[in-house]
């Protein structure tokens, strides 16, 4: 007898537990967008419930909420920080989508497509270059430069092009004087292709002509374009007493190849 009431007890506390088990809820993200005719390659979403981090899910996401009833969403666009697969971040300078009254209820799906723009306050430089105006925002070497149109990204579109015995070559921006720093973010975002792989850094412009050169980043070959968010803003805040910065973006000759190509667009400084 005493076994029986045993067994109807565990059986008893078990069926408790089963009920307490909360039934998810689920989120479908296919794709975040941004609002403006500009080149975007987001690939994350970072999901807040009540601006608490729920987690951070690779595009297209599927994913379940434990959270039941009303609740606030938040979602922010993630990339992968100077491309790098392993280090990704809610990119700073785009909004987040926001439903104020999220109904979740267990067992049912959410589909949304988030879409967000630039924050107001962020700057999105002058100096831009998308290669479709008269005149460049860059410093090419005309050996080595020219622009394009043929099977365009958007528009016209840059190409650096090593033959023959030409070793090296370089682009850079105009200066920026005005480039925020103490730690704020400063970013160059960037498309591209290429058959081989390119040198990304600043050039630090301080009195009486003195000029201090950081690489920051080797950009790997790209058969297809692909955009990438390059993170400025250490080099930018260490560069104290700095007049001026200006970005470079060098190649070297790899003679394993009949030559050596990089195809650009959308160069923008955004801080």
């Amino acid at each position: 007898m005493q076994r029986i009431i045993i067994i109807l007890l565990v059986i008893s506390v078990f069926s408790c537990k089963e009920e307490n088990i909360n039934v998810p809820a689920y989120i479908i993200i296919e794709n975040i967008e941004i609002d403006e005719n500009i080149t975007y390659n987001i690939s994350d979403a970072w999901v807040y419930i009540d601006d608490n981090l729920q987690g951070v899910y690779e595009i297209p996401a599927n994913f379940p909420v434990l959270a039941q009833g009303l609740h606030k969403l938040r979602v922010k666009a993630g990339i992968k920080d100077n491309g790098i697969a392993g280090n990704r971040i809610p990119y700073p300078f785009y909004s987040s989508y926001i439903i104020d009254e999220q109904t979740f209820n267990p067992e049912t799906t959410i589909s949304i497509t988030p879409v967000v723009s630039y924050l107001e306050n962020a700057t999105l430089d002058d100096k831009a270059e998308d290669f479709d105006g008269n005149g460049l925002n860059l410093e090419t070497d005309s050996a080595t430069f020219s622009i394009d149109d043929e099977m365009p990204l958007d528009g016209n579109y840059g190409v650096i092009t090593l033959t023959d015995s030409i070793l090296l070559t370089e682009l850079t921006t105009k200066e920026f004087s005005n480039l925020p720093q103490a730690g704020a973010p400063v970013y160059l975002e960037l498309d591209y292709k290429c058959n081989t792989q390119f040198l990304v850094g600043v050039y630090i412009n301080f009195p009486q002509s003195s000029i201090l050169q950081k690489d920051l980043l080797w950009v790997r070959p790209k058969d297809e374009w692909n955009k990438i968010y390059i993170n400025l803003t250490s080099t930018i805040s260490e560069g104290v007493g700095a007049d001026s910065f200006k970005i470079f973006i060098g190649m070297q000759r790899d003679f394993t190849m009949e030559s050596n190509t990089i195809h650009l667009d959308n160069l923008r400084i955004v801080y």
